[in-house]
């Protein structure tokens, strides 16, 4: 692709580097930045630059937060003995969608992939064990994707909550087979939430 511009050729190789987005499609999207006035694009780089520079993760569940205790953690009408365990920032939103759960989250950060070289010291796996230990918490809710890694990072952590007296149960298979959650429509996920069966039923 030849550019007219060594400033337009960077931008494009910037945004060409986001998932999903090609080459074309990044001249595409800079080109229509270009087009727009001069404020709209200098609020989206500052957006993007206040985002980078001052994100902060939940002290307790580590989900993207703006301030030290996120707005769940912090709300006092939430169900404190009862964690959903997730992947990421895009799972607490879907299942905060279906307003069928009032419990308090764990995210993990991803999920244990030893071919992309993820293990669970990756993941904020121990720092959930700390929380079970702790004897406030009643039930442990796996709501990870219904894939071999999801399955693999579920019976890991299970296996490390094994010992202590805690309910472990995991979303109905209302999500299917290989889906992420991000995905699924909110009355399914709903649904998942309110019929989650016993964990070791699972497997």
């Amino acid at each position: 692709m030849n550019f007219s511009s060594k400033l337009l050729e960077n931008a494009v190789n910037e945004v060409s580097q986001l998932p999903g987005i090609g080459k074309r499609t990044a001249l595409r999207l800079v080109l229509h930045l270009l087009k727009q006035p001069t404020t709209h694009t200098h609020q989206l780089s500052t957006a993007l630059t206040s985002l980078v520079d001052n994100i902060k993760l939940c002290k307790k569940c580590h989900n993207i937060s703006d301030v030290d205790v996120c707005e769940i953690c912090a709300n006092p009408s939430r169900n404190t003995e009862i964690i959903c365990v997730v992947e990421d920032v895009r799972d607490v939103m879907a299942i905060e969608n279906t307003s069928q759960f009032k419990g308090l989250y764990h995210v993990l950060g991803g999920k244990i992939s030893p071919i992309e070289g993820i293990g669970p010291h990756n993941l904020s796996i121990e720092s959930l064990v700390e929380k079970v230990k702790s004897g406030t918490i009643k039930e442990i809710i796996f709501a990870l994707s219904s894939t071999i890694e999801g399955d693999t990072t579920n019976f890991y952590i299970f296996k490390q909550l094994e010992k202590f007296e805690i309910k472990t149960s995991t979303i109905a298979r209302g999500i299917a087979v290989g889906d992420e959650l991000e995905y699924a429509d909110e009355i399914t996920l709903g649904r998942s939430i309110i019929h989650r069966i016993p964990f070791e039923k699972s497997f």
